[in-house]
């Protein structure tokens, strides 16, 4: 083989982190190479994010569409997936064809190429027949794939990822979904809208188990007003698919439909990387890294490879870290000052470049030009975008009260707000906080209604800058708005 040829970076994976990384880097005059084996931008805008959001856009249409008999008169409504098809294909996904990410990353000075890269000993990387050396790093974006669980009878039929649900010409009349989490209860709700007979197995006794009971139960009271069936505490022991229909066998009860969508979590497929090359166990089911994104020495890691959660915002959050580090790395081996004038931008969520030259770290505090922010998931916030909407940040109740914190918890329904009571019909929701009573600040919260992922900002940077309570409480909130909730929630502490 010949001898690997010497560049600044490599990025392997270009997902939503890893495209970020190297579009910068490149933009900053390193020589980057960017490998990707799928699609350029990874899950996110091809079989996740986007396109997902447009669904459940059209399908949120049909049921305000609905609402008209109650509040304005009368409406009928007769769905037609073709227009939202057509919109996924033509607007979100160019056909799934990645060419528009491809000719962005290289207009920025970067190299492209397609394949799987593999780690080949330290600072280098394999593809294909070709082998690069990289001069200050490896930045790893492999993401995950969808974590298929080892049901007897599974493996071999036609079931369904994300992938085909989101990428569907014609709707099934019927669809079973395995797993009740946010993507599972998405597009449950989606199909359901659109005439198709949705049914929900989840092993857990509640869907959305790792939110607040409070956010299951509301969840699951808007799809089961949608028409889907929820079944939960079943655990599926067996598949079987006769050619036309699939039936799940669990403990106890069968359920059937014509099109199995399994949506039981994702992992990384460590073993493809070639991390045994550098020391690093390939078992895990993710790859672990320091708050620097460090998964080894010049070896960085972004995204849901992380396991830190598989949302875009994480993964454009570390981006911003990794892209500093790298860039003080570069400036520490010439043994000089910033020699690229950017190590100091961090941008994004993980940062901005104050008006002084300074920046603010992940954490919220100044770091000096030249530093590099650390990891900070503390307000980490994540939505679930069924109607109505299911946002949170930090910790839960009962998270909290395991680690032994003294917890006062604050809720109100939406229904009871000004702002609830006006919006009427499709009204369903709350907010509920969870605050640390010793150091008079919220840990987590959630907000569940009609715009709970926006109200949600507010609650977020109360947790990110621990807001004192007491200067939350003399806030002034707008009326007649659903953020003015929080106001309720917060005299309703205990």
């Amino acid at each position: 083989m010949a001898e690997p040829e010497l560049v600044d970076v490599v990025v392997v994976g270009l997902g939503v982190g890893g495209e970020e990384v190297a579009g910068r880097l490149a933009e900053a005059g390193l020589t980057v190479v960017g490998i990707e084996r799928d699609l350029v931008g990874g899950e996110c805008p091809y079989w996740g994010c986007i396109p997902s959001k447009m669904m459940i856009r059209a399908a949120n249409a049909l049921a305000e569409a609905h609402r008209v008999n109650e509040l304005a008169g009368s409406a009928e409504v007769r769905p037609d997936w073709a227009p939202v098809a057509r919109r996924i294909r033509e607007e979100a996904t160019d056909t799934w064809d990645d060419k528009v990410a491809v000719d962005r990353f290289t207009g920025k000075g970067g190299r492209f190429l397609r394949g799987s890269g593999r780690l080949d000993g330290p600072n280098r990387v394999r593809v294909g027949d070709q082998t690069f050396e990289a001069r200050y790093g490896i930045v790893l974006g492999t993401g995950t794939r969808p974590s298929i669980p080892p049901i007897d009878g599974l493996a071999g039929t036609p079931y369904w990822t994300n992938h085909q649900a989101i990428e569907v010409e014609e709707l099934p009349e019927s669809l079973l979904v395995l797993g009740g989490g946010a993507i599972g209860l998405e597009l449950a709700q989606v199909f359901a809208r659109f005439g198709v007979r949705v049914t929900v197995v989840e092993a857990a006794d509640r869907v959305l188990a790792l939110e607040e009971p409070e956010a299951s139960e509301v969840a699951a009271g808007a799809l089961r007003a949608d028409g889907v069936e929820i079944h939960t505490g079943f655990a599926a022991r067996r598949v079987s698919h006769d050619g036309s229909a699939f039936t799940v066998h669990a403990d106890g009860a069968e359920f059937s439909g014509e099109k199995l969508l399994v949506v039981t979590g994702r992992k990384a497929h460590l073993e493809e990387l070639g991390l045994d090359s550098v020391g690093i166990d390939c078992t895990q089911r993710y790859l672990p890294v320091d708050e620097r994104m460090h998964a080894a020495e010049g070896i960085w890691a972004v995204g849901d490879l992380t396991g830190e959660g598989a949302f875009t915002h994480i993964a454009m959050y570390q981006a911003g870290i990794v892209v500093a580090d790298v860039l003080d790395r570069m400036r520490r081996m010439k043994g000089g000052p910033d020699a690229s004038g950017t190590a100091s931008v961090v941008g994004g969520a993980a940062g901005v470049v104050s008006a002084v030259g300074g920046a603010m770290s992940a954490g919220g505090s100044t770091v000096a030009p030249g530093s590099v922010p650390v990891a900070d998931y503390r307000a980490l916030p994540r939505v679930t975008f069924t109607d109505p909407e299911v946002g949170a940040v930090g910790l839960t109740e009962r998270q909290a009260r395991e680690r032994g914190v003294n917890v006062q918890v604050g809720y109100t329904d939406l229904t009871a707000s000004t702002r609830g009571w006006i919006h009427k019909t499709g009204n369903a929701g709350f907010i509920k906080l969870v605050a640390d009573a010793d150091q008079g600040v919220l840990i987590g919260a959630t907000s569940v209604g009609p715009a709970g992922g926006e109200v949600l900002s507010a609650l977020v940077v109360a947790v990110h800058a621990a807001v004192p309570v007491s200067q939350l409480r003399h806030m002034i909130y707008a009326y007649p708005t659903f953020h003015r909730a929080i106001e309720d929630a917060l005299r309703n502490l205990k």
